[in-house]
């Protein structure tokens, strides 16, 4: 049986962490950034933890 691929969108969105967690961004930062405070556009700069619900269907996406 052929290797499974895994989802190319999802490959450019998530990443593993050493733990076994799935790392994001954050959307709303890449355009219309005038109306947005400094503080808010700074706080989506960092990557956040995709949630326990999701984590699964991630992973199946992943292959991992």
């Amino acid at each position: 049986m052929p290797k499974m691929k895994s989802k190319s969108g999802a490959k450019k969105r998530f990443e593993l962490t050493g733990t076994g967690k799935v790392k994001r961004k954050h959307a709303f930062k890449s355009h219309i950034l005038t109306k947005k405070s400094t503080k808010r556009k700074r706080n989506l700069t960092y990557s956040a933890i995709v949630d326990k619900a999701d984590q699964a269907n991630v992973k199946i996406m992943l292959n991992g």
